[in-house]
């Protein structure tokens, strides 16, 4: 059966380290913003994502970009 993969929808996720436990491990929080557009490209998503962390007062320890991808029969 031959199928097609469309990209529907993508999530910028960042996080950022909060703080530290009792045992030296670092606390991360997550915040991800969701509706980014399918078609935007991988390095204005992280252009964006660093712009945005400059807004906040953790250090960001990561960004991921999510798809979302529909598998249907063509």
């Amino acid at each position: 059966m031959t199928f097609v993969v469309n990209t529907l929808d993508s999530v910028l996720a960042t996080r950022y380290q909060t703080g530290t436990t009792a045992g030296g491990a670092p606390v991360l929080r997550q915040k991800s913003l969701t509706g980014v557009k399918a078609t935007a490209a991988d390095q204005d998503v992280y252009d964006v994502a660093v712009a945005l962390s400059s807004l906040v007062d953790y250090p960001l320890t990561d960004i991921r970009r999510l798809k979302i991808f529909e598998l249907a029969d063509e």
